[in-house]
């Protein structure tokens, strides 16, 4: 999974001024702005609630520490997030911007890149479901109309793949977290023999909230993220978040150091794990045959 590529930020800031993606990140220099300080200043913006953050951060904090930046004594960090209303984003850029801030690092999922992860990661996803559950015929997939780009691009992926597989395809939309009992009551209603989660981040920041429903409902529930499977997902698939705030952190610190943002490559996510909570499968009825098991990174019982 590659993540993290180009965050708009309306006339604020010209199209030059973007660079490549990293893990979940992007960061690029506003040295040329900025004033002169005895200490480099970052600015950090993520569209969730820094409630849920606290491991992620940790990570972006240890790859800043990988490259001898330790906050609070050789760099500073200005914090903004959304609180998962993405729309604030702009605005927080952009004041970010005005504080004349040394490096921006954009945490978070990508419309773009995120269209490629969902190209590579559903298949997989699905073959994991029908070796599991062979007789399910409808199959519900949960995404975000807020992000546009996003839910489309991964709409288009799961298709493709129900298509091929003949699966029915029912498409449930949650734009927050208010949204998620009238989901499980409409996956009921359809009869959908399981749930994928598309990627999004309400969705991780709710990952926990969402399984406890998946298991409550008795609903084989699909998504990234040990927490998921730990709270009582079925099975979690996907890249190791953490490390990808990691490596963002120490691309960080390399800018500060004076390498060229354009020069330094993407990075693809190098820790892809497959969690199974078989305490969920046997409250649900389902074996879970020796080959996916033996795939497994972890298992949770």
């Amino acid at each position: 999974m590659v993540a993290g590529v180009v965050l708009s930020l309306g006339q604020a800031m010209r199209r030059r001024d973007f660079v490549k993606g990293i893990a979940v990140s992007s960061a690029w220099p506003l040295a040329a702005q900025a004033q002169q300080r005895s200490m480099p200043v970052i600015g950090f913006l993520n569209g969730r609630a820094p409630a849920n953050l606290p491991k992620l951060l940790a990570a972006f904090r240890q790859g800043l520490n990988e490259t001898g930046y330790i906050e609070g004594q050789n760099v500073a960090i200005e914090y903004r997030f959304a609180e998962n209303q993405y729309e604030r984003l702009p605005a927080l850029a952009v004041d970010l911007v005005r504080r004349q801030v040394t490096v921006i690092v954009a945490t978070g999922t990508s419309a773009a890149l995120a269209a490629k992860a969902a190209t590579t990661t559903v298949p997989i996803v699905f073959e994991l479901l029908h070796e599991l559950l062979p007789s399910v015929r409808i199959v519900a997939l949960l995404v975000n109309p807020t992000e546009p780009a996003l839910a489309e691009a991964t709409k288009s992926a799961v298709l493709a793949e129900a298509h091929n597989l003949g699966l029915e395809l029912q498409i449930l939309n949650a734009s927050s977290e208010h949204d998620f009992d009238g989901v499980f009551e409409k996956l009921i209603e359809m009869r959908a023999g399981a749930l994928m989660i598309g990627g999004d981040a309400l969705f991780t920041s709710y990952s926990e909230q969402l399984a406890t429903l998946a298991i409550r409902h008795g609903v084989p529930a699909f998504y990234k993220g040990r927490e998921f499977a730990a709270a009582g997902g079925l099975v979690a698939y996907g890249s190791d978040i953490a490390d990808s705030y990691r490596v963002a952190g120490n691309y960080t610190g390399r800018v500060l150091k004076g390498e060229k943002p354009a020069d330094l490559p993407v990075q693809r996510a190098t820790k892809i794990q497959l969690i199974i909570n078989f305490k969920t499968a046997k409250a649900l009825g389902i074996t879970i045959p020796l080959p996916v098991s033996g795939r497994a990174d972890e298992v949770i019982e």
